[in-house]
């Protein structure tokens, strides 16, 4: 939890979301026409014999650790609805939800290294939970082989029915907060991932005591928002957007460095007065460690001609992602370079680690 260190805000909140000396290829600004141009579908599996796009596998599991119909649930069949036949002879998803995805990593950190079991997950569960548990059930380096990223997204900060009308935007919602503290709470979809951290990081921003409400997976987190049962939630963009489309909910910002490809009627909370707040996210895919090279480079290609498809692509922009091809070894410098700007941030907001 946020320690009582967080108690009363500084004057001024500094927050470096990247360090400017980090190559523009592994930040979390890359851009799809970057890395589709400079990688572009021939390209891909130029280096793939057809010999071992004929060698599929007679199944393939994609472990998610988020509830079905959350993003990490829609890249996973996306991407799983195109690695057969070529990859494997089927393929799909199993939600192993629970312990902000701890669950599913461990599961996969314990699969067999042949290429049937992949993880799809969050950075946060790799990037930031070195930082806020003491001990956890997987080491994110030597646990896992980075195989692809899959996708890029903005957070969302939105409130339901129990916040009125007139708050418009994040001031007017901390405001709200303030005179009715009672109230005053917001759920993410786990406890220590860059979603609470930013509601933390906003609550203490307004100097509000706004209280965290850990769910499994940002989903159910909304369901109890448009129930009335929360205030608000931070999560993915893309997670509220059918219950905006219904009324049933308000996005009141966005976290990325500028609006949203998918968002431009929704200001970014920079644009609101929070100028250091400024985040991205990715999904990427993983195998257990040892899995051989030639299972890591047939499933990389597998996944970026996957995510090269136009009909892959249209359905993640429903949801408000954007596909992010990647070699192994870009996604492997993207997770060092978010856990090392991690470490000190975490530090910085007085979070208490967790056992």
């Amino acid at each position: 939890m946020i320690n009582a260190a967080l108690a009363s805000p500084p004057a001024v909140w500094h927050f470096p979301v990247c360090p400017p000396t980090l190559p523009e290829e592994i930040t979390m600004s890359l851009s799809r026409r970057h890395l589709i141009q400079s990688t572009g579908a021939a390209a891909l599996l130029a280096g793939i014999g057809r010999q071992a796009w004929a060698q599929a596998i007679d199944s393939a599991r994609v472990v998610a650790g988020f509830a079905p119909g959350g993003t990490a649930d829609i890249v996973s069949r996306r991407v799983a609805d195109k690695l057969h036949p070529t990859y494997a002879r089927s393929a799909v998803v199993e939600n192993k939800t629970g312990a902000g995805g701890q669950i599913a990593v461990q599961f996969v950190k314990t699969a067999a290294p042949d290429g049937s079991v992949m993880l799809l997950t969050p950075m946060s569960m790799l990037g930031i939970y070195p930082h806020t548990y003491k001990k956890l059930p997987y080491d994110p380096v030597a646990d896992l082989t980075p195989v692809s990223a899959a996708a890029i997204f903005d957070y969302g900060f939105a409130v339901g029915p129990m916040v009125p009308a007139s708050v418009k935007n994040v001031p007017d919602f901390l405001a709200w907060c303030k005179a009715t503290p009672m109230q005053a709470n917001f759920g993410s979809p786990a406890a220590g991932s860059s979603p609470h951290f930013i509601g933390a990081l906003l609550g203490r921003a307004g100097n509000v005591d706004l209280r965290h409400v850990a769910f499994r997976g940002t989903q159910p987190a909304v369901l109890d928002m448009v129930g009335g049962q929360i205030a608000a939630v931070s999560g993915p963009t893309g997670e509220f957007t059918q219950h905006v489309a219904a009324g049933k909910c308000r996005l009141l910002s966005t976290s990325g460095p500028r609006r949203g490809k998918f968002t431009p009627g929704t200001p970014t909370l920079v644009e609101q007065g929070f100028k250091d707040l400024a985040f991205t996210e990715w999904f990427g895919f993983f195998l257990p460690a040892r899995a051989p090279q030639e299972v890591v480079q047939r499933l990389n290609a597998a996944i970026r001609s996957a995510l090269a498809s136009q009909e892959v692509a249209d359905g993640l922009a429903v949801s408000y992602l954007e596909v992010l091809p990647t070699s192994p070894a870009q996604l492997a410098a993207m997770l060092k370079a978010d856990t090392e700007r991690w470490g000190p941030l975490v530090k910085a907001v007085g979070f208490t680690p967790e056992g």
